[in-house]
């Protein structure tokens, strides 16, 4: 196996924006660092989940998950553009939103986020099982693709931390952007770009 190829592939893949770092990034803005690593904290373990399940169920998983990609893409299109619409709305901090970003959430979304169960699915098969097989070495790879995923999610906070005076300056125009960075997010997600094309 070619590792620098493996880690250039995760790295760009986990790193590059999408829905996840798209609601980390508004957390960080609207309810502070606090809860936006508590978010990552559940996005996290939800990757790792997800990663453990890929390898166990790799056979299974492939050939379930593209009859199951549909319905995928429906009700992750559904919850990120819910999202952009909560996003939209953030004007201010409020008790009634409390919950948006929060463990629960981000452990939620990597489930319905298109992008997060493709990545899991073919990165063992495409670049580990070829090579390595036995329960030792697998594990050590879903710990090193977890840990990357993990990093990328917390760059996000970092990121948005680094920019949150400017962020909270121009709050309503940020939440604006985010938002349509999600609903970007969810037409690529849908499919409709496959069908029109």
């Amino acid at each position: 196996m070619n590792i620098t190829s493996f880690l250039i592939y995760c790295i760009i893949i986990t790193f590059s924006p999408g829905p996840t770092h798209i609601v980390t990034l508004s957390t960080v803005q609207n309810y502070g660092i606090k809860k936006a690593i508590s978010f990552c904290y559940g996005a996290s373990i939800a990757f790792s989940i997800i990663l453990v399940l890929s390898v166990v169920l790799n056979s299974i998983l492939a050939s379930f998950i593209p009859k199951a990609i549909f319905i995928m893409q429906i009700i992750g299109t559904a919850y990120i553009l819910y999202l952009a619409y909560q996003i939209y709305n953030m004007d201010t901090i409020s008790e009634e939103r409390k919950d948006f970003s929060s463990f629960k959430t981000g452990f939620i979304m990597q489930f319905i986020n298109p992008k997060v169960i493709l990545f899991c699915i073919t990165i063992f098969p495409s670049f580990i099982m070829p090579y390595y097989s036995t329960f030792y070495e697998l594990t050590i790879f879903i710990v090193i693709v977890s840990s990357i995923g993990s990093l990328s999610f917390f760059f996000w906070v970092m990121f948005g931390s680094l920019l949150k005076s400017f962020l909270v300056k121009y709050q309503k125009y940020t939440n604006i952007l985010l938002s349509l960075f999600l609903v970007y997010c969810a037409i690529m997600i849908s499919g409709i770009t496959d069908f029109l094309g």
